[in-house]
């Protein structure tokens, strides 16, 4: 139920549509409950005992097993065949010319055979499609002795060049499958382990350098493991000139929307960089880059990455003074519905937090109410450090709101929670954010001495407000604006500007 219930939750009404018709000519008997069934899985108040019971009139548990095991089986035929129409033409292209020549080489025809394969190879290589090539210079190979037009020599090198490739991409594959393991087992599981030290550790295993021999595929994988790094560390200012330098090496490419896939997740993460170093105008520069990809190739990448293009775009519009453009576009983007959940759980997050720079306490907690499940539950959706965040939001907001059971409630399953991990990862700032807090809640009186101003800046000293992180400064600027007659939005931006 769980397995189907996942796949069907993420089918837009278009989807949906497409779905049952895909049905409808499948079905070669009118007495077949597969359309039924998906229609009564898209509604989220039926649980698997009621959909049995509207299927059958009764507790048929056999029949509705087997029928649920062909309707997975029929998604995901639907899911394969969607996905070779939209995305995979070109691979599917390239295999049938590789078939087809086969099939003359055998038959011993063998200039149609090689001219098949050369259209193969042109757009084999243009994609760049390392496996394919392979096999294309594999097959190349095999039938050059019987042809002697063809210069073996020159296909033995071309192959070993391609095959150098081909290696290289795996091996980016290889230690970016495992920084994210690492990655997920300090967000996603609470572990305290040396990232820098793991990724020092890789990179120096595989001998990995940027150059122009590498493909978008490789130069994403590569900014990818800078962008984890800077995620882990919050050191995103450190990372700047690497990922800027990496993507020049990327334009300098001709044709550079060869894997559109990947080259718009590159500017993504430009894009990200920038709002966390505070260069909002630079960062929206990229963001409309980011837009005119998701554009191309008739726009099959914008729904994959219409949330985050939104999120950060609303991000830097927030800290620009541009506030109510950023709530607008955040209001209108969460009423549609997405397979993205980490991206949507990013959304109302910042959503709740612009409400709450605004001093819109009443938005504010409508949105918090959003965030129903448990934080074990957002652990595993968004990470760690995602529900520390919503965490520090909840309270700071229970204390505007001079709730004292929620306040105190939530103050107690914090520390007890959360006060040792962050000591271990050496984010004991929090802690000390947390603790003061709650003084000035107990005492607020304390916020109009100037022992108190001096002191939380002794506190949250840091080397400069160009290299803190902007999440990092957003939170402090709560501290401080308590002892400032101002708004916390506008003490915020005065904080970041300075």
């Amino acid at each position: 139920m769980i397995a189907l219930k996942s796949i069907i939750d993420t089918f837009n009404p278009e989807d949906q549509q497409k779905f049952i018709a895909y049905l409808q000519q499948k079905n070669k008997r009118k007495d077949t409950k597969n359309i039924q069934l998906f229609k009564l899985m898209t509604h989220p108040e039926l649980d698997s005992k009621s959909i049995c019971k509207h299927l059958y009139n009764e507790d048929n548990c056999n029949a509705y097993h087997a029928l649920r095991k062909r309707l997975f089986q029929s998604l995901i035929d639907f899911t394969a065949n969607k996905n070779l129409e939209d995305e995979n033409s070109i691979d599917m292209q390239i295999i049938k010319y590789i078939l087809a020549s086969r099939t003359y080489l055998l038959q011993k025809n063998y200039d149609i055979a090689y001219k098949i394969l050369d259209k193969a190879e042109r757009l084999a290589d243009e994609h760049l499609l390392y496996p394919i090539l392979n096999e294309i210079y594999h097959t190349k190979i095999q039938y050059a002795p019987n042809n002697p037009k063809i210069d073996l020599e020159q296909l033995i090198v071309k192959q070993k060049e391609n095959q150098k490739k081909h290696q290289l991409e795996d091996q980016l594959n290889i230690v970016y499958a495992k920084l994210k393991s690492v990655l997920n087992t300090i967000s996603y599981e609470g572990k305290v382990i040396d990232f820098e030290k793991e990724l020092e550790s890789l990179l120096t295993d595989y001998s990995i350098e940027i150059d122009q021999s590498l493909s978008f595929k490789s130069l994403y994988q590569i900014l990818a493991i800078a962008n984890i790094s800077a995620l882990v560390t919050n050191k995103y200012f450190e990372i700047e000139n690497f990922v800027l330098k990496s993507y020049n090496i990327l334009k300098e490419k001709k044709d550079t929307n060869k894997q559109l896939y990947y080259q718009i997740h590159i500017v993504y993460i430009i894009a990200n960089t920038l709002f966390r170093n505070k260069k909002f105008e630079a960062s929206l520069q990229y963001i409309s880059e980011m837009e005119e990809l998701m554009q191309l190739k008739k726009g099959i990448y914008h729904k994959e990455f219409i949330l985050k293009k939104t999120l950060v775009k609303a991000l830097n519009y927030n800290y620009n003074h541009q506030q109510e453009k950023a709530i607008e576009l955040v209001e209108t983007i969460i009423k549609k519905k997405h397979s993205d959940i980490e991206s949507q759980l990013d959304l109302h997050l910042s959503l709740l937090m612009f409400y709450f720079q605004k001093g819109d306490l009443t938005n504010a907690k409508s949105v918090l109410s959003k965030f129903y499940h448990t934080d074990q539950y957002y652990i595993e959706k968004a990470g760690i450090d995602w529900v520390i965040k919503k965490n520090l939001a909840e309270i700071l907001l229970y204390i505007e709101l001079q709730d004292d059971d929620l306040l105190y409630s939530r103050l107690k399953s914090f520390k007890r929670r959360y006060k040792g991990y962050l000591k271990q990862i050496h984010q004991t700032r929090i802690v000390t954010f947390i603790n003061y807090a709650e003084k000035i809640y107990k005492q607020p009186e304390m916020i109009k001495s100037n022992e108190f101003s001096k002191l939380i800046k002794s506190t949250f000293e840091w080397t400069s407000i160009q290299k803190e992180d902007i999440f990092v400064i957003s939170f402090y600027a709560w501290l401080k604006n308590k002892t400032e007659e101002n708004t916390l939005y506008q003490t915020t931006i005065n904080l970041i500007k300075s």
